[in-house]
């Protein structure tokens, strides 16, 4: 039994903001030199967009979570060139607020001033007891051993930490401990328990970041009962800090909405034999046992879903039928029940079905790595080339186009002219790169169009019809009267559908593989982890002890079982790190090398010893793309770590807890599940079963209704089957119940 906790990000935009203060600067609304972007404290980024007050995003992400999440933080800023970026404002929302909306929260949501007193984060392990019994006077002792992962108030990237202790109108402080977010004080104090505060006596500690000469900032706090501490006599554990009392803002509402579309699917999955019997049925629906009969479980599925929720039960679908290798076959059965409701060709998946839907999610999970491999190359090079294009005239800039020569600078024409040129040659490039690969495109997706071609050839073999989505909707004279700039594009466009067309003839024929050793060579299968691109490496030896050598860009590549370096794409690869023997792969504090954007991957080597190779990257989503695709690579990993270092071995003590011991096994936990969702990722059929189930019983009521129209065979049993597993899960939830009754969580008030 496992907990998933899956949450899906879309960011829309933004509506005007009016105007926002940082320190003594202000940026009036008629300012619109603002450059916005977001991030949030899962640590991902979007595009900036550039001098609007109303940026548009429209990102999607999708992030595994850890179970003791609490709050996701949304944060807008203005990117500033030169200086640190200005925070216009944030968005929080809480754990509590998704979950009593399973269906998700979308809507406009106002930005709010940063508290410091609220940018809060970590943990703290305290021990706390009652001492005395009997004529002796209780005392109350609280031990305060370490923190971790505390928040960075200071410019050279980390903080001053002392904790302060309160109880009954008494206060104590511990020692600071300097330059660390992983303190470690291991201090004690005492405290007489008062009797008559039984029932309300609050023991708070408090952590701050000492300053010198300003105020010391704020770091967290945690508040305990003592009443339902007595009863427990002594209590030890980690404890996560907590903001102070929020303060009312004199800019509240005054600093812009963001639209945000969110949903958290926290699922436990059963082990994999309560979701046999469900497969199973699933399984013969779309087998070839039916004899022709209408497949009455997928067909109640196509009937009983709703347009909101189509999209993700595809998803649910086509991923459990790849795992069970029947894929074609339930896409199949999915083609017949849309040939069977379509009369009109030319509208054949045309609408929002579960076909439609299906088709699509097929097509993501068994060919984006195919699609990346074949068009990563061209799209990366267009972007890196970095050039200035731009056919609509009210638009075109003259300053971004710089100048044509020593003394001539570019006119409109000239601009428009040469974007032109560079987008038929790029079109034409995407084009040709296309049309040559429908001979090594993936067996399985040139199996199913196959496939699909019969059957529409089954119900309209006369005469043929090929449909091709038009590129950009600009095929027609028609619709360049509303963007004439386009006119130019249109040979290129009109040449594009006729390859395309030929492309899709090739691709329906290539349903057999002609060349075998260029099908396993260049198919990539679904599921399969593999990454690859430059970083720069710094190695290192001996538990982490930093080399004399700098960072040295290499190309990575992590295929199924091992991760290698070469100095370029196509050269020798000359190292290697086997992946079962990675044990963590985590951040490295932003004060070891300057930059928040490097990773350490730790290895355990043949010898005994510890190897460590830190990778620097350029922006933090190659960063968070990195430590998700190797974190899963290495799931499966026996022998992984708990817990690791965040900083580096140096003059003889670790620059994040200072303790000098080499060996220390760590100051802060690993975090092995905190990943990205992709669509090449590994299979978990258990996931989808349950996602599965839990569709099954959001539609029951409408199977009743069914039943009077249609005689759905083994609808009796498909019920059976849920109530099996809303046992097994209320089975579950009892025990989690009483494992957890005597918890110190309890204690927090």
């Amino acid at each position: 039994v496992y907990e998933a906790q899956v949450l899906s990000i879309t960011v829309v935009n933004e509506k005007l903001l009016p105007g926002f203060v940082t320190g003594d600067f202000e940026l009036l609304p008629h300012c619109v030199q603002s450059n916005h972007f977001l991030f949030f404290n899962l640590s991902l980024r979007t595009a900036t967009i550039w001098k609007t007050l109303s940026p548009f995003w429209g990102e999607e992400y999708t992030v595994h979570l850890p179970p003791y999440f609490r709050t996701v933080s949304f944060y807008v800023l203005d990117e500033d060139s030169l200086s640190r970026d200005d925070v216009i404002g944030k968005v929080s929302i809480t754990k509590e607020v998704l979950t009593a909306k399973p269906q998700g929260v979308d809507g406009w949501m106002s930005l709010t001033e940063i508290d410091p007193d609220e940018e809060v984060q970590g943990e703290i392990h305290l021990q706390i007891s009652v001492l005395g019994d009997g004529d002796i006077p209780r005392k109350l002792c609280c031990q305060v051993l370490e923190a971790r992962d505390l928040a960075k108030k200071d410019r050279n990237g980390a903080s001053d930490p002392f904790v302060r202790v309160r109880y009954n109108g008494k206060t104590y402080e511990s020692t600071v401990v300097k330059k660390s977010c992983y303190p470690r004080w291991n201090e004690s104090f005492e405290f007489e328990l008062d009797e008559t505060l039984a029932d309300t006596g609050l023991l708070s500690v408090e952590v701050w970041d000492w300053d010198l000469v300003s105020r010391n900032d704020f770091l967290g706090k945690v508040l305990f009962n003592i009443n339902k501490l007595q009863s427990a006599q002594q209590e030890e554990g980690w404890f996560r800090l907590g903001p102070d009392k929020s303060k009312h803002s004199e800019y509240e509402g005054t600093l812009g909405s963001l639209r945000l579309q969110l949903r958290l699917r926290d699922e436990v999955v059963l082990p994999s034999s309560h979701y046999k019997p469900v497969t199973e049925l699933l399984s013969q629906s779309v087998g070839s046992q039916l004899n022709g009969n209408w497949p009455d479980f997928i067909m109640l599925i196509d009937e009983t879903t709703t347009a909101e929720s189509r999209q993700e039960v595809a998803n649910n679908l086509v991923k459990l039928f790849l795992g069970q290798g029947l894929v074609k076959e339930f896409l199949d059965v999915l083609f017949k029940l849309e040939l069977e409701k379509t009369t009109e060709p030319n509208t054949l998946f045309r609408s929002n079905s579960l076909a439609s839907k299906s088709m699509e999610s097929f097509l993501k999970v068994a060919g984006m790595q195919y699609l990346h491999r074949l068009l990563g190359p061209i799209i990366n090079r267009i972007f890196e080339e970095k050039k200035y294009v731009e056919l609509d005239p009210s638009k075109v800039e003259l300053k971004e186009a710089g100048c044509a020569g020593l003394h001539r600078q570019q006119t409109e024409s000239d601009i428009i002219q040469q974007s032109s040129s560079l987008l038929q040659s790029y079109l034409s490039e995407l084009l040709t790169s296309i049309l040559q690969s429908a001979s090594y495109c993936p067996l399985l997706i040139c199996q199913v169009f196959h496939q699909l071609y019969l059957r529409v050839q089954e119900c309209f073999p006369d005469p043929e019809y090929r449909a091709v989505q038009t590129i950009g909707n600009m095929d027609t004279l028609a619709c360049c009267s509303k963007e004439p700039w386009m006119v130019c594009l249109q040979s290129a466009i009109q040449q594009g559908i006729t390859q395309l067309k030929d492309f899709i003839t090739k691709l329906v024929n290539c349903h057999e593989p002609e060349d075998l050793e260029l099908q396993t060579r260049m198919s990539l299968q679904c599921g399969t982890m593999e990454k690859e691109g430059f970083l720069f490496l710094h190695r290192t030896k001996d538990k982490c002890m930093p080399m004399t050598s700098p960072f040295k860009k290499y190309y990575v590549t992590l295929s199924k079982d091992t991760l290698s370096y070469s100095r370029t794409q196509h050269s020798k690869k000359s190292l290697f790190i086997s992946l079962p023997k990675i044990r963590a792969v985590e951040k490295v504090e932003e004060k070891c090398f300057g930059s928040a954007n490097v990773m350490q991957i730790i290895s355990s080597e043949d010898s005994g010893q510890m190897g460590c190779e830190k990778g620097y990257l350029m922006s933090v989503n190659e960063l968070n793309h990195w430590l998700s695709a190797l974190r899963k690579a290495c799931s499966h990993n026996t022998n992984t770590m708990s817990c690791y270092h965040p900083g580096i071995y140096k003059a003889d003590r670790w620059s994040c807890c200072h303790q000098k011991e080499k060996s220390d096994p760590g100051c802060d936990k690993t975090r092995h599940g905190v990943t990205l969702q992709e669509w090449y990722d590994p299979l978990d059929p258990d996931l989808e079963a349950q996602l599965i189930y839990q569709h099954l019983c959001s539609v029951q009521h409408d199977c009743f209704d069914l039943t009077d129209q249609k005689k759905v065979d083994g609808l009796s049993k498909l019920f059976s089957i849920l109530q099996d597993l809303h046992d097994a899960h209320a089975a579950v939830e009892e025990e989690e119940r009483s494992k957890n009754k005597n918890l110190f969580l309890e204690l927090q008030t």
